[in-house]
């Protein structure tokens, strides 16, 4: 088989449909290979590493902590009700405060477990890197609509280390569009920040009041230089 022709499945031959026939007629199914070939593209689609993709709830480290123990059953718990959940106001996740403590990993658990349990597309926005293309394009209306619409229509919207850095008026009022179109269309977002709940409101309390009733229920604050992994060299 060329190169070109060796992914391409050999039941279907590429289309995702095999025909049968039956009392005389023709119909379609599908191929086992499509359900495969979507879930790729919803990993591609989502702008998370291979390196991301590999955090899961197994290999995540709570070190016998309590507090790291409760974070991660509080992501568990959230998805297993996420179907329940998903189209309602309460149907997001706020993981907050110690840096080094696996945030990031829980939020990527919960990612991996949407995409592979639910078949739903989720978008990936690491804050300050995103933050900073969308305001490069502000004063153009085509590429900012593009831009931004990505992550006010992503099915599930994870926002890593919200608010990281020097956020200006821009910031404010490139979240609070963002924000304010998944509130009112009760649109999931997984998001982890350094910030606390005072922290937040003091950015912008209108933006950030929503944030935290979307995440009403899964919601975790994890204080204390203990809780950094890094600085114990132990993996979190």
């Amino acid at each position: 088989m060329s190169e070109e022709n060796k992914d391409v499945c050999p039941k279907c031959g590429g289309s995702g449909f095999i025909e049968y026939e039956k009392d005389g007629l023709t119909f379609a199914r599908d191929c086992e290979c499509k359900e495969v070939r979507q879930a790729k593209e919803r990993l591609e689609r989502s702008g998370i590493s291979e390196e991301f993709q590999k955090k899961g709830f197994k290999n995540f480290n709570d070190r016998g902590m309590d507090l790291l123990k409760k974070a991660k059953a509080m992501a568990i718990d959230y998805c297993k009700a996420f179907p329940d959940i998903r189209n309602t106001r309460y149907n997001s996740v706020l993981l907050q405060g110690q840096v080094g403590s696996g945030k990031t990993h829980l939020s990527m658990a919960i990612c991996n477990a949407i995409m592979t349990n639910y078949k739903t597309g989720v978008l990936y926005m690491p804050y300050r890197e995103e933050i900073t293309k969308i305001k490069q394009c502000v004063r153009d209306e085509i590429n900012y609509n593009n831009a931004i619409n990505r992550f006010k229509n992503t099915p599930v919207l994870m926002i890593d280390d919200l608010l990281k850095g020097k956020n200006s008026e821009a910031d404010v009022n490139i979240l609070f569009e963002i924000i304010n179109h998944r509130y009112f269309k009760n649109m999931p977002m997984i998001i982890s920040t350094e910030k606390s709940i005072e922290e937040l409101l003091d950015f912008d309390e209108g933006t950030m009041s929503r944030v935290i009733e979307m995440a009403r229920g899964h919601q975790i604050e994890i204080v204390g230089r203990e809780y950094n992994y890094r600085l114990y060299g132990e993996m979190g």
